[in-house]
């Protein structure tokens, strides 16, 4: 595959790059997606309900952040039927590619971004070549553009070869806030698959380097606590007050308290908290937003179990009550070896690999881990790919982009990859 700035999957990545949307208004993306799709021409599309386990999505947006963000992908040319089928934050797509008799191989790619504003210096390609973020405020500072992307050349790639067998890619919305892979997991499309790969671009991996499995998935819950006292006057009556915030700031202490586990790493992080509205105004309520993180998901269970006796424990404390939210989760799952090794033998065969990493580890998390669980809970197995690329910036920052070198060796290996399970 040659790369110039013709390339039409170089060009699909600068598109997608142009117009990023976060978790659950994936709209002109899907989009831009199904155009793609119907242009390689599959078997069967699901969109919409169809495509996901609508009660199984978490950190749903309301209906009007919703609405708006879908008035902003029709102006950016998205297309009404698209529009129609994701209402109400039902993004992504499915598609199905039948090639005669063999496997069900499943490829899942994320396509959210992420609320990050994008570097305009000259030096930052985007930015330099015109297809820097249009929309204020957020950009694709993970990947997910080149994702995207790679997926559908893979569906192209494989449509040509000589693979036999069923190929299902999950384009799947709500990666950044651990909210939409149980919706995909749960969705009933992943109930018949054998071998499921997924993939991430970077992870500080460079340009023509393949991590054939990566391991380390820290299982993750991010929590939403708010906390109501009662007000008061904070000169005249200080007594009749229960003061929110004093309850939430021992909560952050209690959360930081929670202690380590000798079974492996464990996370806390009290990551926004914010309250009250004046300085002689006792405080009725405050938010936070709490992260836990575990090795395992049996250690972030034991972490997530005593955050929320911390939460509830300072509250009891100041008089005050709180309701707590679990708003994203995901599993840890392992790469099994069988599909490590297979990886491992495709990059081989890929003239652009330069450089092969068998396995490696992530050092976050991801809820790639859900469809994961589940296909190997069903008795197939799964591998989570790394492809390099040599970013400028760190992930989640301005100035990250994606060496556009990066989405043939993608394709080219991962393609690869299917054609010798079918």
């Amino acid at each position: 595959m040659s790369l110039t700035e013709r390339d039409p999957l170089v060009e699909l990545r600068r598109d997608l790059h142009r117009y990023p949307e976060p978790a659950w208004r994936e709209f002109h993306t899907t989009s831009r997606i199904v155009d793609e799709i119907e242009r390689i021409g599959v078997d069967e599309l699901h969109l919409g309900r169809d495509a996901l386990a609508s009660e199984e999505r978490m950190a749903v947006p309301d209906a009007e952040e919703l609405a708006s963000w879908a008035d902003r992908a029709r102006e950016n040319g998205a297309r009404e039927d698209v529009l129609t089928a994701a209402e109400g934050g039902h993004t992504g797509a499915v598609a199905v590619l039948e090639n005669g008799d063999g496997p069900t191989v499943a490829l899942r790619v994320d396509i959210d971004a992420l609320p990050q504003p994008e570097s305009d210096s000259p030096e930052h390609l985007p930015a330099a070549e015109g297809f820097r973020s249009e929309v204020d405020g957020h950009m694709h500072a993970c990947g997910h553009d080149a994702h995207a992307t790679i997926g559908l050349g893979v569906l192209e790639r494989v449509k040509q070869s000589a693979f036999s067998g069923t190929l299902k890619l999950f384009f799947q919305p709500a990666e950044e806030v651990v909210g939409g892979g149980k919706a995909m997991a749960e969705s009933g499309h992943l109930d018949d698959v054998d071998h499921l790969l997924a993939l991430h671009v970077g992870l500080d991996y460079p340009t023509g380097e393949i991590v054939a499995g990566i391991d380390g998935f820290l299982a993750v819950a991010q929590l939403h606590a708010e906390f109501t006292g009662h007000p008061g006057h904070a000169g005249a009556k200080p007594e009749e007050g229960q003061n929110a915030v004093q309850a939430m700031a021992a909560a952050v202490q209690g959360l930081y308290g929670i202690p380590r586990h000798s079974d492996g790493a464990t996370r806390v992080n009290a990551g926004r908290v914010e309250g009250g509205t004046a300085s002689n105004i006792i405080p009725e309520s405050a938010t936070m937003e709490i992260e836990v993180r575990g090795e395992t998901t049996e250690l972030k269970e034991y972490v997530h179990e005593r955050a929320i006796d911390a939460l509830e424990g300072a509250a009891r404390s100041y008089g005050c009550a709180v309701d707590v939210d679990v708003v994203g989760d995901a599993p840890s799952a392992t790469s099994d070896e069988s599909l490590v090794e297979l990886v491992a033998n495709a990059a081989d065969s890929v003239d652009s690999v330069e450089s092969l990493v068998r396995r490696g580890d992530i050092g976050g998390s991801e809820d790639a881990t859900y469809l994961m669980e589940h296909v190997q809970e069903n008795g197939g197995d799964a591998c989570y790919v790394g492809v390099g690329t040599s970013h400028p910036g760190g992930h989640h920052t301005a100035t990250f982009d994606v060496e556009e070198e990066t989405i043939p060796i993608g394709v080219e290996t991962i393609a690869d990859a299917i054609g010798r399970l079918g």
